[in-house]
């Protein structure tokens, strides 16, 4: 039986005008400012006028590590939501937007799938409402500045030798991992080692995504710490005197975007940093404004639990003030054969074995998230080839472990193949049990953070860092820095930063390459084993397949 592609679906949608979705919200037209028909953004008049609000229930959904058999955490997010409209509850979702890196690589879109998607499909998956590019623009600019800066004199003293930050572009491009910047002669500046990051992975990024409003936002671009002096001492973006400019930028891309699912329900798409390099997790202000709208709030992070859960825990929620009522943690059965030791040739035979053997991989998410003090439930999200008997192994391997597996067909059937799911987390949300608290204290030494994630979310002996490393992070912390959270950037494939372990490993070790403080932000990054903050293309990237047809449209985002 052969099924429509995601673009097809998509194209097919009965969207209706963004100001009828926003009324759905009690956002008026006049709070709306519409990019076409089926997308707007929302004004901070609106977003200031609902403070004074109750917050609704904020849900997680999150996944188990991610695999070439595919997990579905957006589709999921977007079945929820809709699931939770059908049952009469008042819902919508949050979710970040698509970067072009990995929708010409690899990905080839990200706005959900099937009969569980985000519309217009196309323009979130390209340029969108143009946020990404102007990110890119707020960051480039800086950059400028600070090369113009050394240009015109050096006033500020910076050590050439010295300049921390990087330049940024929205596509996977290894060759521009590192670069010598300024050849050319004295007309063209002094030559220095630079290099390049993925837009998303910009400190410009999660400065927005974790920003209240545009004067925090102006305030955190000035705490960027761009260079350093001879003596060491740092050189901040508003020295360069960079950051009314940058807020100038980003001053229509800081407000939510206003979007629908499919089934026409209310969806904010805003923000994007990867989960595996950044935190990955959409704008705080998008997800604050969503609580005080609706009665239930569905957001995701990126990758597995391991990385983006963890990060929404012990970054956003600690940075936003906010706390998750329930998790949804997504499995397939079609991952737990891989992770059981299927390839992925095979995984339309029916292999329980394979099954159970894989449920350890989930098992580990499960114990990491309940560590939290969440309740969680586990969507078993649904394909074709799923056999009742793989399907029950997952269910009672989660029994087993405490908590309910519900099936959910929203990929196929919509809202109808979530209603089951959706009531689950409303039971759980309502609950009341949630005891949310991150698992560290601020007040807990950076290097101790790291091995408190290492040890007890990865599972591992140890954290190797060299002493070079041990010493920047003191240095940091007794430049006041020390209660700043940390933000670990690792392969999302593994527990490890091996990609090709899967399962549940234990026994291994987290090597730190690199520690870059993101002042701006308020949290310091930790380059784990091969992870690149620029990723490259695969062999065959998506780009190769994605093209106009005589009719105009869009053919090759999935």
């Amino acid at each position: 039986m052969s099924y429509k592609s995601d673009i097809e679906i998509a194209r097919e949608a009965n969207k209706k005008p963004i100001q009828e979705i926003g009324a759905k919200i009690g956002i008026s037209s006049d709070d709306l400012l519409p990019y076409g028909h089926d997308k707007a953004k929302v004004s901070q008049n609106f977003i200031n006028s609902v403070q004074d609000r109750e917050d609704g229930k904020l849900i997680l959904v999150t996944a188990i590590n991610p695999t070439p058999a595919g997990e579905g955490k957006t589709t999921t997010t977007v079945g929820l939501g809709d699931g939770l409209n059908r049952i009469g509850k008042n819902a919508m979702i949050c979710i970040r937007e698509a970067s072009l890196g990995p929708n010409f690589g690899m990905k080839g879109g990200a706005a959900g799938g099937g009969y569980a998607q985000v519309v217009p499909m196309e323009e979130m998956n390209l340029h969108f409402t143009g946020d990404f590019h102007a990110i890119t623009s707020a960051h480039s600019l800086l950059s400028a500045m600070i090369d113009n800066h050394i240009y015109w004199g050096n006033e500020l003293e910076i050590d050439t030798r010295r300049v921390v930050w990087r330049r940024v572009v929205d596509m996977n491009d290894r060759a521009l991992r590192q670069i010598t910047a300024s050849l050319g002669g004295v007309s063209n500046g002094f030559p220095r080692e630079a290099g390049f990051d993925i837009t998303v992975a910009s400190e410009v990024m999660a400065i927005l995504c974790l920003a209240n409003d545009l004067k925090d936002l102006e305030k955190r671009l000035g705490d960027i710490i761009v260079a350093y002096r001879r003596d060491k001492t740092p050189v901040y973006c508003r020295d360069i005197k960079a950051e009314g400019a940058m807020t100038v930028l980003l001053k229509d891309a800081m407000q939510p975007n206003l979007v629908q699912t499919l089934e026409n329900n209310p969806a904010f798409v805003h923000g994007g940093p990867f989960a595996n390099i950044a935190h990955g997790c959409n704008s705080v202000i998008a997800t604050k404004t969503a609580l005080k709208v609706a009665d239930y709030v569905v957001t995701e992070a990126g990758f597995g639990a391991d990385l983006g859960a963890e990060k929404f825990m012990n970054i956003k929620c600690r940075k936003a003030g906010i706390a998750p009522s329930a998790v949804v943690l997504v499995a397939t059965v079609r991952a737990m054969k891989m992770n059981g030791g299927v390839a992925k040739a095979d995984l339309g035979a029916e292999n329980v074995d394979a099954v159970k053997s894989g449920c350890a991989n989930l098992g580990r998410h499960i114990e990491n998230v309940k560590s939290f003090g969440v309740p969680v439930v586990v969507a078993i999200n649904h394909f074709v080839t799923d056999t009742d008997a793989e399907v029950q192994a997952v269910k009672d391997y989660c029994a087993e472990h405490g908590v309910e597996a519900v099936l959910s067909r929203h990929w196929e059937l919509g809202s109808e193949g979530s209603a089951d799911l959706a009531k689950k987390v409303v039971e759980l949300a309502d609950a009341g049990t949630a005891n949310f608290a991150p698992i560290y204290p601020d007040e807990m030494s950076l290097f101790e953070k790291i091995e408190t994630i290492a040890k007890r979310i990865y599972r591992a002996d140890e954290v190797l860092a060299d002493a070079k490393i041990r010493n920047q992070l003191k240095e940091w912390e007794g430049a006041g820095y020390r209660n700043l959270p940390v933000c670990m950037a690792k392969t999302q494939y593994s527990f490890s930063t091996d990609p090709s372990l899967r399962g549940a490993p234990t026994g291994h070790s987290v090597p730190v390459r690199e520690v870059r403080l993101s002042a701006g932000a308020g949290f310091i990054v930790v380059v784990c084993g091969e992870i690149m903050t620029m990723p490259g293309l695969p062999r065959k990237p998506a780009a190769e397949t994605i093209r106009l047809n005589d009719e105009g449209q869009i053919e090759g985002l999935f």
